[in-house]
């Protein structure tokens, strides 16, 4: 085990450092922040010293170097245009993201998985169709629409929840989250239902699929004729052998939603980390981008290699082949 984990690590510190160069480059090659940051009437020596302060006079290699080396000491950097470090600006943000991405997970993996399970279980009754039915939807109806559409419904016209913002606040155990108070849940809810839907949709599918085909395999029917009662084969055997694949999933998507909740949280005015990268983009600070890019792919490979050592958990068989 310690070799498939030292292996993994290995590569999933190669795929940062490669990926690292992919970010810096591509960001440095969209634009030039001091066009945001000064007055277009400003003088040349006042945008030459702005330039020479933010060293962007040097050459790309030499930038990226002292990059490198200032977060090996911790430091990404200072964000152009609110002038504070990216660490903290991003950090600030950050547990509001988290609150609404787990939200939303519990929701896609809480409802998902169960109705994937029951329509696999039962794969032609009428209720299984339906499940299916409102899986393409969550497949097939844009995120930003169904979003405008709860805000319609549920704030404007019926008027029981907030439109945006984040909520109250409240602190439980040393952890201050908005989830602690049912302001803050009022405020999350929508949200979190119109992130998990997609996911909801993906789970629903992959364990319907992987349900229809375990319950024609031998230790299926096996389990039946020795007189198991078909809780116990599903909780216990079926659900235990199909979850690889809705771990990976998992796993993929938890990441993908804390990088990428940008849409929910522009259409719920949401202060998480989606909507500062936005302004981030729009405003050209650099520092942000490329700081918050590099988490994103930490954060992916951090997950991958989690679901990597779940495999080797839950399948005996792909520790082996890692530490061969």
């Amino acid at each position: 085990m310690l070799s498939y984990f030292v292996t993994r690590l290995a590569q999933a510190v190669v795929v940062v450092f490669a990926m690292s160069v992919i970010v810096f480059v591509g960001v440095f090659a969209i634009g030039n922040p001091i066009d945001v940051m000064i007055d277009p009437g400003a003088t040349a020596e006042i945008r030459q010293k702005l330039i020479e302060q933010y060293g962007l006079d040097q050459p790309l290699v030499v930038q990226y170097w002292t990059f490198l080396k200032n977060v090996a000491q911790g430091d990404l950097g200072t964000s152009m245009v609110y002038n504070i470090p990216v660490v903290d600006l991003v950090f600030s943000r950050f547990p509001a993201t988290l609150e609404l991405v787990l939200t939303s997970v519990l929701i896609a993996v809480g409802v998902g998985i169960p109705a994937g399970l029951w329509a696999g279980y039962r794969p032609e009754s009428l209720g299984a169709k339906m499940i299916m039915a409102l899986s393409v939807l969550g497949f097939s109806v844009p995120t930003f629409w169904i979003g405008m559409l709860l805000i319609m419904g549920f704030a404007v016209e019926l008027g029981w929840l907030p439109s945006g913002g984040r909520g109250d606040e409240a602190t439980f155990l040393g952890i201050t989250s908005s989830l602690f108070t049912p302001d803050g849940w009022s405020h999350v809810i929508m949200p979190a239902i119109n992130l998990s839907l997609f996911k909801m949709g993906l789970m629903i599918r992959l364990t319907r699929a992987g349900m229809v085909e375990a319950m024609g395999t031998d230790y299926v029917k096996f389990a039946r004729a020795q007189g198991l009662p078909d809780r116990q084969i599903v909780f216990r055997h079926i659900l235990r052998n199909i979850s690889i694949p809705i771990v990976t999933v998992l796993g993929l998507e938890l990441g993908s939603t804390l990088a990428f909740a940008v849409v929910t949280e522009s259409v719920f005015n949401w202060p998480g980390v989606g909507k500062l990268i936005i302004d981030s983009i729009l405003q050209l600070d650099r520092p942000v981008m490329v700081s918050y890019l590099i988490m994103v792919v930490i954060l992916f490979v951090l997950i991958n290699l989690v679901v990597d050592l779940v495999y080797a958990r839950l399948d005996p068989r792909v520790r082996l082949k890692g530490g061969a």
